[in-house]
């Protein structure tokens, strides 16, 4: 005759625990299935753009598009390039991130480190929301109000990257309030549990570990303004000659580049017009790649 021991646990009660009912199952598979077929359909519109501009742009990819303006070029000719809107827009994102992202980030550490209840923090929240559905071309016609008529300055690449920073702002510190909240507080108690202050608790500790959920959000940021055209076109004017110096006079851009050229009857400007967005893309692509490179080389040696 068997007999059971203290160590033997009964069979009955594990088999219950293992066993699943086949209403669950098909609940499990279903769920499964819809989430599937939502990345699928999620895929349908960014393949149909991506082949569209591809097939579109890619016969128009050659060194002279990268080497010359449109200067002197007019729409039925061929050939013509875009080095003019290319510089143009890596400086004006350029100007306008050093501009929006330590404004951003400084705002975003505020509102989750300092404020807390606070009114100020409060009024400053609800200004970042209503600057988030502010309209591109209100922006640029702020730009164009204060820089261009007010003050009296010129078009120029300096002023599209003022008109861009509104947009660039309020992205940025949303995307960092939600990371710097995804900190676990047990990382801020233990630091000043060891007599930390909070600032170097702040930048020692809490922007490391949301360091690559920032990058991210800023480069989301920057694909949005770097497609940006309305307010653009108030302020830095439109050009078809080489200017590299964003401080000083029209400057264009690949966005105004891609207005013009797709405005144009002729067949040659729309290819030229094919070949802008699909660059204008692989800018974003290659930019995107290396922010996650760089927050992957920085981010915290725990996180690895």
């Amino acid at each position: 005759m068997t007999t059971l021991t203290e160590d033997t646990p009964p069979a009955a009660p594990a088999a219950r625990l293992n066993h699943v009912s086949p209403s669950r199952k098909i609940k499990d598979r279903a769920v499964q299935g819809l989430v599937y077929l939502s990345f699928l359909l999620a895929l349908i519109p960014l393949v149909s753009v991506l082949w569209t501009v591809v097939g579109h742009g890619i016969g128009r990819l050659d060194a002279q598009f990268f080497q010359f303006s449109m200067n002197g070029v007019s729409g039925k000719d061929p050939g013509g390039g875009a080095y003019h809107a290319i510089i143009g827009t890596l400086e004006q994102v350029a100007i306008t991130t050093v501009i929006a992202v330590p404004i951003a980030v400084l705002t975003a550490i505020y509102l989750v480190e300092y404020a807390g209840n606070g009114r100020l923090g409060k009024v400053v929240s609800f200004f970042v929301d209503v600057m988030t559905g502010i309209p591109s071309i209100v922006a640029g016609l702020f730009v164009l109000a204060l820089w261009l008529l007010t003050f009296g300055f010129e078009f120029s690449g300096l002023a599209g990257a003022l008109a861009l920073t509104i947009l660039m702002i309020p992205t940025v510190v949303r995307a960092t309030e939600e990371m710097l909240k995804l900190v676990p507080n047990e990382l801020r108690e233990a630091s000043y549990a060891l007599g930390v202050p909070r600032w170097r608790t702040v930048t020692r500790v809490v922007l490391p570990t949301a360091l690559t959920g920032i990058v991210t959000g800023i480069m989301l940021a920057v694909a949005r303004v770097m497609g940006e055209t309305a307010p653009l076109l108030l302020t830095i004017f439109f050009t078809k000659a080489i200017n590299t110096d964003p401080f000083t006079g029209p400057q264009g851009s690949l966005p105004t580049f891609i207005w013009d050229q797709i405005a144009d009857p002729n067949a040659n400007a729309h290819d030229r017009a094919w070949t802008g967005a699909l660059v204008l893309i692989a800018i974003i692509m290659l930019l995107n790649l290396a922010a996650r490179l760089i927050a992957r080389r920085y981010r915290p040696a725990a996180a690895r």
